[in-house]
């Protein structure tokens, strides 16, 4: 798909979550019982598949009683219905590149932070775009640019923080190049290596053009062709030195294939056909559950992030509006954040999640140490064995090495049609 709006989180993908199935043990209700009504309370939650997880709807109706009802979309269609639908949901859950699109209409309430009991303990990374006291990379749509709102029903965002927020996160990472080490046998530290010529024909790159693009602009500017002033929102002309950089690496037959879907990225790597290529966390996971080496490759000019997050119509009211204030207080509480840290993906708040957690399972995702034992995901396959380590170290050196986060370009329509030549060359 080339829709404006398509990014790692699409269903089509089959999901960066596909290696997860089953439900997570229960860990004991929690006392969320302030909702509780004589008549049941059913939650709408738009959103895309990859993030509608049935072992964390089942839990929080454990526990509160209130039944959410998954209405899975691609995630263009998120920011459609976001625009165009607005009553047709309780609960979204959305990029924050969408937000440009969607805070203009006036169809989302700010977020009132005096109503989420942790919205204090949320990670700085979004709030003020730091990890551990340092800034991280903000080109792109940063989270922290598009995090406030001065009041309920603005409809421009805040630069400085307030009451009111955006979205609450759900879940982000930052992305990467996937590498064969047992294939490449040699260190592979920089974004330039995907298009050297020493791979030719045994690599790939992720066919979503607002994403594929950034991954293209990190390899431009690691090759010293260019320096960008914001990657995640070029000019045309930087536009069209990027896409030319692209087309004549493919006419040299750089590229084995250029992958749209979750499991292709898996195949091409596990194959071999594919020695380094863009790549999602999970997926190279999912490689090394099959037995073959590959690696989630840090590079010295750093990640490109993405994040998704909890947003409110300005629809609901009532006993509705308490029930969506109560699932996002019970996602960040800490059962779910565990959750989705055990599956490679960060949380929002991490003291909550690591109360929830392990010792061992938390110094292997959280600390980059190695594994004192096996490492599971929540269904019970093996994800990492004892002593393993994982790929890009603690969660400060993962996510303070971000050099660019998703985003939609001003100059999307062009840059999608220059894509489009790409992929036709």
């Amino acid at each position: 798909m080339t829709d404006s709006f398509n990014d790692p989180l699409a269903p089509k993908q089959t999901s960066r979550r596909s290696l997860i199935k089953g439900a997570a043990a229960a860990t004991g209700a929690l006392a969320f019982p302030f909702v509780r009504a004589a008549e049941p309370i059913t939650l709408r939650y738009l959103g895309t598949a990859v993030n509608q997880d049935k072992a964390i709807a089942d839990k929080f109706k454990a526990d509160t009683g209130i039944t959410i009802q998954y209405i899975p979309v691609t995630t263009d269609d998120v920011t459609k219905r976001a625009v165009t639908a607005p009553n047709s949901f309780d609960l979204i859950d959305t990029e924050y590149f969408s937000l440009k699109k969607i805070i203009p209409t006036g169809n989302l309430l700010g977020i009132d932070t005096k109503r989420i009991k942790n919205a204090d303990k949320i990670t700085s990374l979004f709030t003020k775009g730091e990890v551990a006291g340092k800034k991280v990379g903000d080109q792109g749509t940063a989270p922290k640019k598009v995090m406030y709102l001065d009041k309920p029903d603005s409809k421009t965002f805040s630069a400085t923080p307030t009451q009111f927020m955006t979205l609450i996160p759900t879940v982000y990472n930052a992305d990467t190049l996937g590498i064969r080490p047992d294939l490449i046998k040699r260190p592979i530290e920089s974004w330039k290596e995907l298009l050297n010529p020493e791979f030719k024909g045994k690599a790939a790159i992720l066919n979503i053009p607002s994403i594929g693009i950034m991954d293209a602009a990190m390899v431009v500017e690691a090759s010293g062709l260019y320096k960008y002033p914001d990657k995640g929102n070029m000019t045309k002309k930087e536009i069209d030195l990027t896409i030319k950089t692209l087309i004549e690496a493919k006419k040299a037959g750089q590229f084995r294939a250029l992958w749209k879907d979750f499991n292709e990225s898996v195949n091409l790597m596990a194959s071999g056909e594919v020695v380094i290529q863009s790549m999602w966390s999970p997926a190279v996971t999912a490689v090394r559950t099959k037995g073959i080496a590959c690696t989630f490759q840090p590079l010295k000019e750093g990640y490109r992030a993405w994040a998704a997050g909890f947003g409110v119509p300005k629809s609901v009211t009532g006993k509705k509006a308490d029930g969506v204030y109560e699932f996002i207080n019970w996602f960040l509480d800490g059962w779910a954040g565990a959750y989705l840290n055990r599956q490679g993906y960060y949380s929002a708040v991490l003291e909550t999640a690591k109360a929830k957690m392990e010792a061992y399972e938390w110094a292997y995702w959280m600390e980059g140490k190695p594994a004192s034992q096996d490492i599971k995901s929540p269904g019970g396959d093996v994800l990492a064995k004892t002593g393993a380590l994982r790929d890009g170290g603690s969660y400060e050196a993962r996510m303070g090495g971000i050099a660019c986060w998703n985003a939609i370009m001003d100059e999307n329509a062009y840059m999608v049609q220059k894509w489009n030549e790409f992929v036709a060359a």
